[in-house]
């Protein structure tokens, strides 16, 4: 489900379910205003509840924006690790099914991914949201390991570095291009279509694109 706040809908708070009920909430708030454009008890209020109820689950407003950013990430590393799907038929090929779903999950949950990386919180602050961002980057570290299998080890660059330049292309092209923006600059070819080419050409430059499609 989406949750890009485009119906403004308020939710109304059902006994038992107020976590819930302020989950929504936030990521209403967050399609609407952006992740730092509501207040702790503004979120209160589209929830149908008192100021004092959130206090019942979340310290204060980031904790709430930290589940809701965790949920966010462990949703993308399912979406990622179903593209991944080990690899097959051949890790070059999954892998740009995943850079898809990097975007697609962009365009789709633009809420979640504002929450995800521009709600501006600590990780060192948030365990749980740090180890979720960590299990989401692991699938395409996990992919970058399985793309190099076959390169030399004198020649095979380390894991560590493709995943983070593949993830910097994956991400700037979801953030520019990619999330819906209609103000965002035209481009002739589909972002999909982009990540490929940035890609292909990145990994041509380490020589690694020929030995990936196998």
């Amino acid at each position: 489900m989406s949750w890009s706040g485009k119906d403004g809908g308020r939710r109304g708070y059902h006994h038992g379910n107020l976590r819930e009920a302020l989950i929504t909430a936030a990521l209403e708030l967050i399609g609407q205003k952006g992740p730092a454009g509501f207040t702790f008890a503004e979120a209160a209020r589209h929830a149908g509840v008192s100021a004092a109820a959130p206090y019942r689950h979340f310290r204060d407003r980031d904790a709430l924006m930290a589940d809701v950013a965790r949920r966010g990430f462990e949703l993308f590393a399912q979406r990622l690790e179903a593209a991944w799907d080990q690899g097959r038929p051949a890790s070059l090929e999954a892998l740009h099914r995943v850079g898809h779903a990097y975007l697609a999950f962009a365009r789709e949950e633009p809420a979640y991914f504002s929450a995800m990386f521009e709600s501006g919180l600590s990780a060192s602050q948030h365990r749980e949201l740090h180890e979720a961002g960590d299990r989401a980057f692991a699938v395409l570290r996990g992919a970058c390991e399985a793309l190099l299998a076959n390169v030399p080890a004198e020649r095979r660059p380390p894991a560590m570095m493709v995943a983070l330049h593949i993830w910097s292309l994956s991400h700037g092209i979801a953030s520019l291009f990619g999330r819906g923006d209609q103000a965002r600059r035209p481009l002739p070819m589909s972002p999909e279509e982009l990540l490929e080419a940035a890609t292909l050409i990145y990994l041509d430059g380490l020589g690694v694109a020929q030995r990936a499609t196998g």
